[in-house]
């Protein structure tokens, strides 16, 4: 298997979240959903992913980095130079690195490691080559363990979703690199950026090992007037200079559909209402509780030049002229 660095077209140096980008750019260059019946597109989505599963994962990368692991996510076995601890002879001075044969290090980097592993897989490559795989042939060392069970990697995905499914919560499937399809669970109130755990999804183990995860994290796209912040949502409205002047009644969106509120009288640019349990779902509170929805309003003149308009506002300022910029000066 190809470094994970390669693959993802990076340098050992880089940060995560360029990591990240790098990693996104590729899976939505290779997915699936945008490559249909296109098997190299798929295979090379399957490599970002793994490769991104090992240096993802700020644990994972540090022992890959360490030579820990291998690109698989697998352990690597440890090299001529631990020591040979554990075999015949380690009862009389054989510490610290040295061998039974004279003193020699050995180095065949410890039992207590997992390093009688290396003999399992000389004895049974043994095996196999003298006809006798899965058997006790003549090759075979008494005692052997079996190989020990190993979960399977994770697989990272990435999804977009728009801002009222975030807000309200859905479902959307999903494409594996195999083919394989899973409906996805969004949890109505979901940040941008939020990870979704599918339990025992991804990658199979190994020698009866549980499988890996799929890490789903999820992307929310921008609304054309709505705006998060925190489970609030603020919106900037416009209205007409009578509903302003007046006041009025007036049609107001929100994530639940459009709503009625009252303009006050004189209400200027800038004022504020609030709607009270029309925003987000509070993070850790009951289900029925609920940010708010805060409404900017913002008067708005008509596109084009109005005579009678102009004459009614030069009436009226002959006789109800107001300075509102009298306190914006600098002595």
């Amino acid at each position: 298997m190809r470094d994970p660095y390669e693959v993802l077209g990076v340098a050992r140096g880089v940060s995560q979240d360029d990591l990240r980008k790098a990693y996104r750019k590729l899976a939505k260059e290779f997915h699936p959903d945008r490559n249909p019946d296109n098997a190299k597109a798929a295979e090379r989505f399957k490599e970002v992913s793994a490769a991104y599963d090992i240096l993802g994962d700020s644990e994972k990368r540090g022992k890959y980095d360490r030579g820990e692991i291998d690109a698989a996510g697998q352990p690597r076995a440890r090299g001529f130079g631990g020591g040979f601890r554990g075999g015949p002879g380690a009862g009389s001075g054989a510490r610290g690195g040295r061998g039974p044969f004279g003193g020699a290090d050995f180095g065949f980097g410890g039992f207590e490691n997992g390093g009688e592993d290396i003999f399992d897989e000389i004895f049974s490559q043994m095996r196999r080559t003298r006809g006798g795989a899965g058997g006790s042939g003549a090759g075979a060392r008494p005692g052997a363990q079996a190989s020990r069970p190993m979960r399977g990697a994770d697989r990272h995905f990435n999804l977009k979703i728009g801002f009222l499914d975030a807000a309200r919560g859905c479902k959307r499937r999903l494409t594996m690199p195999d083919g394989k399809q899973l409906d996805v669970a969004i949890p109505a109130g979901l940040v941008d950026g939020q990870q979704i755990r599918l339990r025992h999804q991804g990658d199979a183990g190994r020698n009866g090992g549980e499988a890996g995860d799929a890490l789903i994290e999820v992307t929310v796209d921008p609304h054309p007037f709505f705006v998060r912040q925190g489970d609030d949502i603020h919106l900037e409205l416009p209205v007409t200079l009578d509903e302003a002047v007046l006041g009025a009644k007036i049609a107001v969106p929100t994530i639940d559909g459009m709503v009625a509120v009252a303009v006050p009288k004189g209400a200027s640019s800038g004022t504020t209402l609030r709607l009270k349990g029309r925003g987000f779902p509070l993070k850790g509170g009951a289900s029925d509780q609920r940010g708010d929805q805060y409404v900017k309003l913002k008067i708005v003149l008509p596109e084009k030049p109005n005579s009678a308009l102009e004459k009614l506002i030069e009436g009226w300022v002959k006789s109800n002229k107001y300075d509102v910029r009298a306190k914006y000066t600098v002595e």
